[in-house]
Formats: C-alpha cells, sequence, structure tokens
C-alpha cells in the first residue's frame, strides 16, 4: 500500500515560503515515519506492521499538525492589534 499525501499544487501557492514550508513539513513526516516504523529492507515492499506504523505515524503528525496550526490562528486572533 502507498500512503497518498494530498498536497496544494506548489505552484498555487502565493510565495516561495509557502512552498519551502510545505516541502519541509512532509520531508519531516516522511523522515520520522520511516525511522520511527521500516525496520528492515528484506522485502521491495513494507511489512503489515510496518505499513500499519506508517500510516498511524502520518494520521498522527498530520493531527498534531493541523492542532498546532489551529491553536496559533486562535491566538492570533486573541493578540492584540498593533495600530
Amino acid at each position: 500500500m502507498i500512503v497518498v499525501i494530498r498536497l496544494t499544487c506548489l505552484s498555487d501557492l502565493a510565495d516561495d515560503s509557502d512552498q519551502w514550508r510545505i516541502l519541509r513539513m512532509y520531508n519531516s513526516l516522511v523522515e520520522r515515519c520511516f525511522v520511527d516504523c521500516v525496520d528492515s529492507f528484506t522485502r521491495k515492499t513494507l511489512q503489515k506492521q510496518e505499513e500499519t506504523c506508517v500510516m498511524r505515524c502520518a494520521e498522527k503528525f498530520l493531527k498534531h499538525t493541523m492542532r498546532v496550526g489551529q491553536r496559533f490562528s486562535e491566538l492570533n486572533q486573541n493578540a492584540p492589534t498593533q495600530d
């Protein structure tokens, strides 16, 4: 099974900093889940337990990232504006 993550088309983003932010997040996800979940290189495909681990890892990472973004948004809305 292949883990598919839908990302906004990079060409549609406002600027390069958004592109780099998304790429860094994606690379962090791939590295973390690979290191945590893949144990051997004896097969071309992932073993069942590795596949399950990768799916859970990706799900947790994305949920955490969304929650942090929501929290920053909440804090930003409550912050006093500078005039």
